[in-house]
């Protein structure tokens, strides 16, 4: 799954060090952490089908 930051937040990624972009990263889709994040509204899913379409747009 891909998830980015909510709104207004920053979000610590525990593996990297480093804090989540504000585009999103790939994370496993059973990783905890991110589950809770997710519940607790820390972080959001990225659609994928619409970041494709946007960047067909561009082209």
């Amino acid at each position: 799954m891909k998830v980015k930051p909510a709104p207004g937040l920053k979000v610590r990624d525990p593996v990297l060090k480093d804090y989540l972009p504000d585009e999103g990263r790939e994370v496993g889709d059973f990783d905890l952490y991110y589950i809770r994040r997710l519940r607790d509204g820390d972080v959001v899913l990225v659609d994928e089908a619409a970041s494709v379409a946007d960047t067909k747009d561009v082209e």
